[in-house]
């Protein structure tokens, strides 16, 4: 990578790293951090004119130690006057963040929509930033250092999207997962390729739940069983019973998974239909009394549940023919509020009863009917549901109570959709919920205001984006 100065105003950045591999919108994106100067206003003058973003760097003739020069004004933040009107873009950044309601957009630096898109829905999750936030700098023996770097990016960027207004260029955290995850880093013909959206979530998932260690303030249980934090938010344990309907032969085992998978057949038409197809599946082994393979039936139950449930659209599939990812365009609905009991274990059911029961009482109350105590059978009033889409939106991380329990019942948060005919190619973009109930589509460095009614319709059945991965947040209720 050839190395330039670059000169902007008075000042000199004698030794600014140019990736000839990455468009050079991504070496304004370094510029905008170095100077605040944003992309759109940075002029480069270049021998022979200005640099534009879909210039080729093979035909500019960079060479090591050229130097360029940079005009732009940068953002200039006005403090605001301690009498009168006050505006929006007087008020420092930070404060500008907390009046539009919503983090800021992150830049495409080629093919890298897969990322913004994953680190979109993510960052809606409040416990999962304040876990990071609690992360030190200091690397566990036991760590390798790309799980830990990338775990320090992960919580830097996460900062700054909360902090910012203008969009945010994700360079460090890129390159961070792609040293972690070489896969993100493949090119065809010296351009970075698209990648998976899941790939990317399942990857960042796993490398933060091996760096984010066990903490009281995140386990509903005794502190002697402290559970690591993206486990208690993202972990779902699945009970499985094996049988040989040939032999006769029976076993069971767990697992535990981060997302459920809802496949895609001819007979599916909404998730719920999908998720049971999910948990059952067929698999050839050896049987010890038939001394030869045979085929063996899995049907899995859910034994225990997350506060943040993830489930995967399976609409990705390899075709020999083009020896490439096809893509399953059929309609899924999926709902705004998703009850899972149907899929739980007898245990689990058993103890999501009573939260269940509150649940009920508390939909009485909205329609005007009263609860009775069966003791005492007096009025007795009923707590607002934490998680509900009726309580009052907060700014901070609920604190763990014990006596908070799971309903079974989440509410719809975050939708992570496809555009394109291949997993190799198209468009990923974020939809996510926000504190105040408003949604907002970020496609990279644009978030959109969007109308719930809007997100209901990303169910598939056309060449238009498409739920590939939803995050529903659970529904506590107060025991």
């Amino acid at each position: 990578m050839p190395t330039v100065s670059v000169k902007w105003q008075k000042q000199v950045f004698p030794a600014v790293e140019i990736d000839t591999s990455q468009p050079p919108l991504v070496f304004k994106c370094q510029l905008y951090d170095l100077t605040g100067v944003p992309p759109e206003r940075q002029k480069i003058m270049l021998k022979g004119g200005l640099l534009k973003d879909d210039a080729d760097w093979s035909t500019l003739g960079i060479k090591e130690g050229q130097k360029l020069m940079m005009m732009g004004t940068a953002e200039e933040v006005v403090e605001a006057p301690e009498k009168g009107p006050v505006f929006m873009e007087d008020l420092p950044e930070e404060k500008q963040a907390v009046a539009v309601g919503h983090s800021a957009g992150l830049f495409n630096l080629g093919n890298t929509c897969y990322m913004n898109s994953t680190l979109q829905c993510l960052h809606s999750v409040p416990e999962l930033k304040s876990a990071l936030l609690h992360y030190a700098n200091v690397k566990n023996d036991d760590m390798d250092q790309y799980t830990h770097y990338l775990t320090c990016m992960t919580r830097d960027l996460f900062k700054q999207l909360d902090q910012k207004v203008n969009p945010v260029a994700p360079l460090q955290f890129l390159a961070s997962i792609r040293k972690k995850y070489p896969q993100f880093a493949q090119q065809q013909n010296g351009v970075y390729m698209q990648q998976d959206a899941e790939e990317c979530w399942t990857q960042l998932m796993y490398n933060l739940s091996q760096s984010l260690k066990p903490s009281r303030s995140w386990s509903p249980t005794s502190p002697s069983e402290t559970s690591n934090p993206v486990k208690t938010l993202f972990g779902i344990d699945l009970v499985s019973r094996i049988r040989c309907a040939e032999s006769g032969e029976e076993s069971s085992e767990s697992e535990s998974v981060y997302a459920l998978k809802c496949h895609i057949s001819q007979d599916v038409n909404h998730l719920h239909e999908g998720l049971k197809h999910g948990l059952k599946s067929e698999l050839e082994k050896a049987s010890p009394s038939l001394g030869r393979t045979a085929i063996y039936s899995k049907e899995s139950h859910i034994s225990s549940l997350p506060r943040y449930l993830t489930i995967q659209f399976v609409r990705f599939f390899w075709k020999r023919e083009t020896k490439q990812k096809a893509k399953i365009l059929r309609k899924v609905d999926y709902p705004l509020e998703l009850d899972v009991y149907d899929f739980c274990s007898d245990e689990l059911r058993q103890t999501l009863q009573g939260p269940r029961q509150i649940l009920r009482d508390s939909e009485n109350v909205k329609l005007g009917l009263k609860v009775q105590d069966k003791k005492n059978q007096n009025d007795v009033s009923v707590p607002k549901l934490e998680g509900s889409m009726d309580a009052e939106p907060s700014t901070t991380v609920p604190e763990v109570d014990e006596n908070m329990q799971l309903t079974g019942i989440y509410d719809l948060v975050a939708v992570l959709t496809h555009k394109g005919r291949s997993a190799d190619s198209g468009h990923y973009v974020a939809w996510v919920k926000q504190e105040s109930g408003k949604w907002i589509q970020y496609d990279d460095d644009n978030p959109i205001p969007q109308r719930e009614d809007d997100i209901t319709r990303l169910s598939g059945g056309g060449d238009w984006h498409m739920a590939y991965i939803c995050m529903y947040k659970a529904r506590l209720a107060k025991i």
